[in-house]
């Protein structure tokens, strides 16, 4: 297995033009940084690297890792979001009275048991996918998340349901933090942002199209002796298994144990992947395991930080996946049909913002004001679907709040892997900042309330209000992270541990 780090190697003669792009210099502790437009740090390296014929190969490198793995991310990601698309499109048929779920708050409390479970088991869990390894964790809880979803079908009383979402969220506990720690780890902070696009766009396409498919499969009613809503989760509970044994095949393992993956990258090709981080902010290689280094980021404020940026944002991502079906019915006057079926274009809209907001991000190496932009956006998209009267200004608004957030996810993920070091306290960052994501969850489960149709104003204002504070939180990190930046640059300072390393912000 390759180092992370190489020994100086001459050009012999005889190499290959592969083995002399791929020739690479051990990293030089003094090697100075220059500044991009907004003060942050990126290397200048005067080696091999910077011939035509290695960037040549490093596109292509990272044209492979990208076909790896952001296309089987963007398909596991999309799991969450396809068992809020199956509830909610469930929500508008029968389920609430085959199964008792219209009394009171038990909807909310099925999808707040969900959560609750996931977030109690994540930090666990991404530890575990470093330890097992992205194969097998991944293929094992896709499996188990496609079995729970097939039985729900055959589910008779609300209780049932309830205990199954908890087991629901226990297997679903790795999947956010677990593949955003590993997208994380392949790529370098400039490349961050358009990768984590890649996987939100893979994601929310496919909800998209869950969205027609169920509504096929609602028409199925009564075939069989199924109820439409049951047909749901068989049909998308099987297709969950499948994906699950494709999963081991396809996914790939980290950057240094990369040839465990199935027929993936060449010795070479591993080595310049393990060099690519090794450049950009040395943490390629992970320490042996103890709970102690995972429990000491805690102590880091930024963290806190990060999880209240995510806790605001998914306030919003819950309201409007778990309910939008339901506000386009009994807040717009569409019928179960058409609810369903008008549920989906937001999602393939939202797949334009999050692409161009990343290809900004990261070719300005800009997240604060990216992150501002659509927070703005979903400002007014919740503006225009609580304060308008007219249906077809509010189903717009729909468009805008779920593209700013789905983009915002993105550029909050690149936010904070780009400006932290080390590979446990990736670990325990993702896996904090997912908990915090799903206790918003929590809190968005509570905030559509059915007595307030057709307006829902406690959902309105606090969606607007919580994307107020991710403005303001960024703000003031970005402001701590170009003093730090300052301070390093003066020599005054050493950011993350690592000589020479510099916020993105």
């Amino acid at each position: 297995m390759a180092s992370s780090t190489f020994p100086h190697q001459d050009r012999d003669k005889g190499k290959s033009a592969t083995a002399r792009a791929l020739s690479v210099v051990e990293p030089d502790p003094l090697h100075d940084y220059h500044e991009n437009g907004n003060g942050n740090g990126i290397e200048d390296r005067d080696d091999d690297f910077s011939t035509g014929e290695a960037e040549d190969l490093e596109r292509k490198l990272v044209r492979k890792i990208d076909w790896r793995l952001c296309t089987i991310a963007g398909v596991l990601c999309s799991l969450n979001l396809l068992d809020s698309g199956i509830i909610s499109s469930a929500s508008v048929t029968t389920i609430f009275e085959d199964l008792g779920l219209g009394v009171g708050n038990r909807y909310s409390i099925s999808i707040l048991v969900y959560t609750v479970s996931s977030v109690a088991f994540q930090l666990p869990a991404t530890v575990a996918v470093r330890i097992v390894g992205p194969r097998l964790m991944f293929s094992i809880i896709t499996i188990g998340f496609g079995v729970i979803t097939m039985c729900t079908a055959f589910i008779t009383n609300w209780k049932q349901m309830i205990g199954l979402r908890i087991l629901l969220g226990v297997f679903q506990s790795a999947i956010f933090p677990g593949l955003s720690y590993l997208i994380s780890t392949w790529y370098t902070r400039k490349e961050q942002q358009l990768r984590f696009a890649f996987l939100q766009s893979g994601e929310v396409t496919i909800v998209g199209l869950g969205a027609f498919l169920n509504y096929g499969l609602n028409h199925l009613n009564g075939r069989g002796g199924l109820a439409g809503w049951r047909w749901m989760f068989l049909v998308q509970g099987l297709i969950a298994i499948v994906i699950g044994f494709v999963t081991y095949l396809w996914i790939v393992d980290f950057p240094e144990k990369s040839h465990r993956s199935f027929h993936f990258l060449s010795s070479e090709e591993q080595a310049f992947a393990e060099t690519r981080i090794t450049d950009d902010r040395g943490d390629v290689k992970a320490e042996d395991f103890a709970w102690k280094k995972c429990i000491v980021h805690f102590l880091d404020p930024k963290i806190y930080a990060f999880c209240a940026l995510f806790f605001c944002l998914n306030l919003v991502s819950t309201s409007l996946s778990y309910f939008l079906p339901i506000i386009l019915q009994s807040g717009m006057g569409f019928s179960t049909d058409q609810a369903i079926l008008l549920s989906a274009p937001p999602y393939f809209y939202a797949v334009l913002p999050v692409i161009l907001s990343s290809i900004v991000g990261d070719r300005y190496q800009l997240r604060g004001l990216v992150i501002t932009f659509n927070s703005i956006c979903t400002v007014v998209g919740f503006s225009m679907l609580g304060f308008s009267s007219q249906v077809t200004v509010r189903y717009v608004g729909t468009y805008l709040a779920t593209g700013a957030y789905v983009s915002n996810w993105a550029a909050m993920n690149a936010y904070q892997a780009s400006n932290i070091v080390g590979q446990w306290k990736r670990a325990t960052f993702a896996a904090a900042i997912t908990a915090c994501n799903g206790l918003g969850g929590i809190a968005g489960s509570f905030i559509v309330r059915q007595p307030e149709a057709p307006r829902y104003m406690t959902a309105i204002w606090v969606s607007i209000g919580s994307h107020i504070v991710i403005i303001l939180i960024v703000v003031i990190l970005s402001l701590h992270f170009w003093h730090a930046n300052g301070r390093q640059r003066k020599g005054k300072t050493m950011i993350e541990g690592s000589k020479g390393f510099r916020y993105t912000y």
